[in-house]
C-alpha cells in the first residue's frame, strides 16, 4: 500500500492538466515501513521528450531530486506520469521500461478532465499489479 497526502494528489492532477497535451512526470520520495510506503515529497520533473505518448525525465533534475531526498532523510519510492488520452494503467512501453520491481509506478489518467484518476502499480517481469493508494 502507498499512503499519499491529498495535497500531493492535487499537485499531480493540476500539473497534469496544465501540462496537456504532453505527459508530465516526476519522482516520489518518502519512507517505508514494512509493506506500507508513505509519500513525504514529490518532485515534478521535465518530460524532455515533450510527447503525449511517452516521457523521459530530465537526468539532471532526477539527480537533484534524489540528492534532496537524501538530505531530507527519505528514500525514492518510485515515479509518476500522466496519460492525457488513455486510462491509468501501464502501457506496454511503461511495463517494458519498469526496471525496479520495488518501485511504485503512479499513473494519472486525464480521460475525464473533471475527474482525473490516479492509480499506482508495481511492475515486475513486464507484469503489473495494482497497488492500493490510501489518501491521507
Amino acid at each position: 500500500m502507498i499512503r499519499l497526502p491529498k495535497k500531493f494528489y492535487g499537485i499531480i492532477a493540476d500539473t497534469a492538466l496544465k501540462g496537456r497535451p504532453e505527459e508530465i512526470c516526476g519522482l516520489i520520495g518518502g519512507i517505508k515501513e514494512g509493506n506500507v510506503r508513505e509519500v513525504k515529497e514529490i518532485y515534478i520533473l521535465e518530460n524532455i521528450d515533450h510527447s503525449n505518448e511517452h516521457f523521459t525525465m530530465d537526468p539532471k533534475e532526477q539527480l537533484k531530486a534524489v540528492k534532496d531526498m537524501r538530505e531530507k532523510g527519505i528514500v525514492p519510492l518510485g515515479n509518476f506520469h500522466s496519460h492525457p488520452e488513455s486510462p491509468s494503467r501501464p502501457s506496454e512501453e511503461d511495463k517494458r521500461l519498469a526496471y525496479d520491481s520495488e518501485a511504485s509506478y503512479m499513473i494519472i489518467s486525464l480521460m475525464n478532465e473533471n475527474e482525473p484518476v490516479l492509480k499506482s502499480f508495481r511492475i515486475a517481469d513486464n507484469v503489473s499489479s495494482e497497488e492500493e493508494i490510501e489518501y491521507i
